[in-house]
């Protein structure tokens, strides 16, 4: 392989962040609650601060009020589970003992749709795998369920990163060895989902870490990023809306009367132009206050009144 080449500079932008990010990914294993005989789930966790806090996913944890994290160096961790968030999917937890240092955190909303990305984790328990790829899509909802309950997880990057079983909860990371999400889950042949690092799941993880919950709002609709009608775009001074693909049964969204379709423009008085708009609006203090909502339906506006519901763990 001739030197310079773009397939070299290719591999040493992974290789290098590899080389940063394996050391802080830690590979999980979790009791399943309830399972007769035992059993374990796998899952991945990032360090996240010098005294022993790691990232992972909420789904990872489950039920689950401890495990063990086992780090690269071949040393490992018991972990007690310190809070957990279903509706964004992250969960933080805290070793019991010394941790390799931590990674450090980027900024998603700075992502662009085909920028490179690697993601670092442990697929079906193999910590320190390493796959790269691009960001395919920006601000897609994905829809969960636990039980009876449906959920929706905002906001998350799509990546053609190959993600499996066990990747959950380790990290996507830019080409500057900056973690920028927290990988969610694997959504098909090619697909792969993780939870951004921003403004928003900043405060989710910072309250978690002082309060062990998140008090989260939830209108119940899946959305994803769509282009306003010339005349909007001129009248409203931006270029994109969020278009319902989907909205849950019996949630604050199908009572206000939202329909899939409707293209939403703003919330609460404030324009809405990506998820992480929408988003920003769902904690606590949105809990059973009337949202003012205003949406494009079949060429005209609609304005709707919800009021958003309280997420409450299945």
């Amino acid at each position: 392989m001739a030197a310079g080449s773009p397939l070299d500079a290719y591999s040493q932008i992974v290789s290098g962040v590899a080389a940063a990010l394996t050391p802080a990914v830690a590979s999980l294993r979790v009791p399943r609650a309830g399972q007769r005989g035992g059993g374990e789930s796998l899952g991945s966790a990032v360090v996240y601060t010098k005294d022993g806090f790691l990232l992972t996913n909420a789904h990872v944890i489950g039920r689950a009020q401890s495990g063990t994290a086992l780090f690269a160096d071949g040393t490992n961790a018991s972990f007690a589970v310190v809070g957990s968030d279903p509706l964004s999917d992250l969960a933080v937890v805290r070793a019991g003992s010394a941790t390799p240092p931590p990674a450090e955190l980027g900024e998603a909303d700075e992502l662009v749709v085909g920028q490179l990305v690697v993601a670092v984790g442990s697929p079906l328990g193999l910590a320190g795998s390493v796959t790269a790829g691009v960001v395919s899509a920006l601000g897609r909802s994905l829809p969960t369920r636990s039980g009876s309950s449906a959920r929706l997880v905002e906001d998350v990057i799509q990546t053609d990163a190959a993600l499996n079983p066990g990747n959950s909860g380790g990290a996507l990371a830019d080409a500057r060895c900056r973690v920028v999400g927290i990988n969610t889950a694997v959504a098909g042949i090619g697909l792969g989902l993780a939870v951004p690092i921003n403004a928003t799941s900043r405060r989710i993880i910072s309250t978690l870490m002082r309060d062990g919950r998140v008090r989260r709002a939830y209108l119940g609709i899946v959305s994803s990023p769509a282009p306003l009608p010339a005349p909007l775009q001129e009248r409203l001074g931006r270029r994109t809306g969020l278009r319902v693909a989907e909205v849950v049964p019996g949630g604050p969204a199908a009572r206000a009367g939202l329909r899939a379709g409707d293209l939403l423009l703003s919330a609460g008085g404030s324009p809405v132009a990506a998820a992480q708009d929408l988003q920003r609006l769902m904690f606590g203090e949105a809990i059973g206050q009337p949202l003012a909502v205003t949406v494009m339906r079949n060429g005209a506006l609609v304005d709707v009144i919800a009021e958003p519901s309280e997420l409450v763990a299945a």
